[in-house]
């Protein structure tokens, strides 16, 4: 267990450049498999999530090696379809890998995946597209087993665009015989960024980033070297950051477009926001002002993963505010522990209805989940006094070394393990 204090008081300022996206370099990594050439990822996010799923291509046989800041993942010697419980039991995302090993090796054993609680997600839109793609899954002992021969391509109809849906039925079809249609997929970029890399490979995708997904299926893909696309909720967190501090922070080789919608509650917020090409610019203007009614929706509406920090920022904000969570119904256990740094918020099912306050305050608080612990890291550090967050070690599923970014911002986050501060441990 690791644990976090956040020093607050401090003012967000200067510019940092985003790391690789958690969302896209995890079923990348799934899709590494079909390729059976090496595969050279750059921009690879170097975080907890990423690492336990290169330990089950290990597990599978993979070859995995860093180059410098590359990752080569060479799928050659992989010979097992069996993905280990351990592993698998910490990481959703290692559902991805049952598409991919399915259509690698005509069959594929998997747990049901773990990954934060943060609410019912059920992976039956997973199995039923399978399905449609001729495979025989079986159920039983917590397990779920695959045999497909040669997928056989079909039309998926989504009953909701479900993005892990979505990429593992894109991974299963690409060496499926015949065409496969996604209908109602999701859109997120990083479904696109998926795309690109399979086109890279030499698989047959097209229609990512629209509702109607096509793969029309080849025998095997090749080589490649890719670069994994910039973490839009990694570049939103501090973004959000420079507004709860106060502060003036520039996000660099960034897709501003894809965190419009975040963009927009900002400026309502009262900041200015400046855009490039490649990057945002926040600077807060004074105390944030509180929206009148956030929801969160499917790309492109207001991501679900950036919910928790929203959710303090308006916390410190001038009036009062509404947020909904559609995605996530578990997805606001961030509040009780904003309660005890004495925010004030009622929950109302999957209404969140926030008074801001003019100032929180230290307190001892639980990162529950990935999201909602870099909340608590910027509540506390626009907080008076210290906050020490417990579990700070579910934040490292998808950031990449947070508190050195925060430090190089002129904030203060001190990760202490088994009761050694690791400033000190430095020394």
């Amino acid at each position: 267990m690791s644990d976090w204090v956040v020093r607050g008081g401090a003012v967000l300022s200067g510019t940092v450049s985003v790391q690789g996206s958690k969302n896209a370099a995890l079923p990348i990594l799934a899709a590494t498999l079909l390729a059976e050439e090496p595969i050279r990822l750059l921009n690879c996010p170097v975080i907890r999530d990423a690492e336990n799923m290169l330990k089950i291509l290990r597990s599978l046989g993979c070859t995995v090696r860093r180059e410098g800041d590359d990752l080569i993942v060479d799928s050659r010697t992989a010979s097992d379809f069996v993905l280990p419980t351990a592993l698998s039991g910490e990481l959703r995302s290692s559902i991805f890998l049952l598409g991919s090993v399915l259509s690698r090796f005509s069959e594929a054993d998997a747990p049901y995946p773990g990954g934060c609680e943060i609410g019912n997600r059920p992976i039956d839109l997973h199995l039923e597209g399978l399905r449609r793609l001729n495979a025989v899954i079986e159920e039983r002992g917590g397990r779920i087993r695959c045999r497909g021969g040669r997928l056989r391509g079909a039309v998926v109809d989504l009953d909701y665009p479900s993005v892990g849906a979505t990429e593992n039925i894109m991974l299963a079809a690409c060496r499926a015989e015949g065409r496969t249609t996604v209908r109602n997929a999701a859109c997120e970029p990083e479904i696109v960024d998926l795309q690109n890399f399979l086109r890279a490979c030499g698989f047959r995708v097209h229609g990512a980033g629209m509702p109607t997904v096509v793969i029309d299926g080849v025998e095997q893909g090749h080589g490649a070297t890719y670069r994994v696309m910039p973490d839009r909720i990694a570049a939103g967190t501090y973004m959000i950051g420079a507004a709860i501090t106060g502060g003036d922070v520039t996000v660099t080789g960034m897709q501003p477009d894809a965190v419009d919608t975040l963009l927009y509650k900002l400026s309502a917020c009262g900041c200015e926001v400046t855009k490039t090409a490649d990057s945002v610019r926040v600077r807060a203007r004074g105390r944030a002002r509180g929206v009148a009614f956030t929801e969160t929706r499917p790309y492109p509406g207001f991501p679900t993963d950036l919910q928790p920090q929203l959710f303090s920022l308006l916390s410190v904000a001038d009036g009062n505010s509404v947020l909904v969570e559609n995605v996530f119904e578990n997805r606001f256990r961030h509040a009780q522990e904003l309660k005890r740094m004495d925010a004030k918020n009622r929950i109302l099912d999957r209404t969140a209805i926030i008074t801001g306050v003019e100032r929180l305050h230290g307190a001892e608080v639980i990162a529950h989940d990935l999201r909602g612990g870099a909340a608590l890291v910027l509540a506390g550090l626009s907080a008076e006094g210290e906050t020490v967050i417990r579990h700070a070690e579910r934040i490292e599923r998808g950031y990449e070394r947070m508190d050195s970014v925060i430090g190089r911002l002129g904030g203060s986050v001190i990760r202490k393990e088994d009761g050694i501060d690791q400033e000190e441990k430095t020394q």
